[in-house]
């Protein structure tokens, strides 16, 4: 294809999966997972208007939703120079930026590794979990593709690659060690306040009441178990909560083509101008980049 492709690419597993429409709520299962990291969490609401309890402050939590998104669509549909300097953007902020732990008065810098390695993971399992659970066609070794990819991700926010995990059992194994730090702090009671019933104009109301709701009570209901006995509140059964996810996820991949064209984020489109439109991701397109994986020829199933 003529043109950067990024990162990644549109052969890659990762380019298929984030232009999937679950990855909102994916985004979501992935904030209240974040905020159960007392650390990691004082780290944001310390050095975010977001804490700030004016209205002002309370609506620029809304800006920081669409400034990571605008981060993630960047890295992964941008050009390799705009990536580049995304990343370099995100490295000089975080370095400048610290935190207080109230118990100890201990001052931590927000780049710490551990941290930042926290939050990736967060990430990358929550775009897994609901992807697949969801219908996504998403296979294990595309699974472990996609970790291996996103260390690229990891790396331009101040991470080492090699010590990001890039399989679905070295994942596991650091929410393993990370487990035991978890809780639930008045900080993570804010973000988890936040994401239930975020603060709308007096007309938005009822349509936060029918809309935004079902979606944070779904990305809720994705946590693990564990995550729901630190916040303190039920969710329904698994299978409810994926059967949920399934009907979800068929309804949005749904959405007629001709509608779809005009859907997609402008990092999409601009992907998409840039390499031409096989270039477009859909759900699909994961069961051609299986072949590879399964050593066949993928770059014979594009050209077809």
């Amino acid at each position: 294809m003529p043109g950067d492709p990024g990162l990644f690419g549109p052969c890659s597993v990762t380019w298929q999966m984030h232009g999937d429409p679950m990855m909102w709520i994916a985004g979501l299962r992935a904030l209240h997972l974040q905020a159960l990291h007392p650390r990691a969490v004082r780290g944001v609401l310390q050095n975010s208007a977001a804490c700030q309890r004016n209205s002002r402050g309370r609506r620029d939590a809304w800006g920081r939703l669409m400034r990571t998104a605008h981060f993630v669509g960047t890295l992964t549909y941008g050009t390799t120079e705009a990536a580049e300097r995304a990343g370099a953007r995100v490295r000089r902020i975080h370095r400048t930026l610290s935190a207080t732990d109230p118990a100890t008065g201990e001052r931590y810098g927000i780049d710490d590794p551990a941290l930042l390695l926290w939050v990736h993971c967060a990430e990358v399992d929550s775009c897994l979990h609901v992807l697949r659970r969801s219908g996504c066609p998403v296979s294990d070794a595309q699974a472990d593709t996609s970790l291996r990819e996103q260390r690229a991700s990891a790396r331009l926010v101040g991470l080492d690659p090699a010590a990001v995990p890039g399989d679905r059992a070295a994942l596991a194994a650091c929410f393993a060690r990370v487990r035991p730090d978890l809780a639930l702090t008045p900080e993570a009671r804010e973000v988890d306040d936040f994401l239930r019933r975020p603060p709308t104009p007096l007309a938005l109301v009822p349509a936060r009441a029918l809309l935004w709701q079902r979606v944070a009570h779904l990305a809720y209901g994705a946590l693990p178990p564990c995550a729901h006995a630190l916040y303190g509140r039920p969710a329904p059964p698994p299978g409810t909560v994926t059967r949920r996810l399934r009907a979800t996820g068929c309804v949005l991949r749904a959405v007629p083509p001709a509608l779809r064209r005009r859907l997609p984020p402008r990092h999409i489109l601009r992907a998409v101008e840039r390499l031409g439109p096989g270039a477009r991701p859909a759900p699909y397109k994961l069961r051609r980049t299986a072949a590879i994986l399964d050593g066949q020829d993928w770059q014979g199933e594009l050209r077809d």
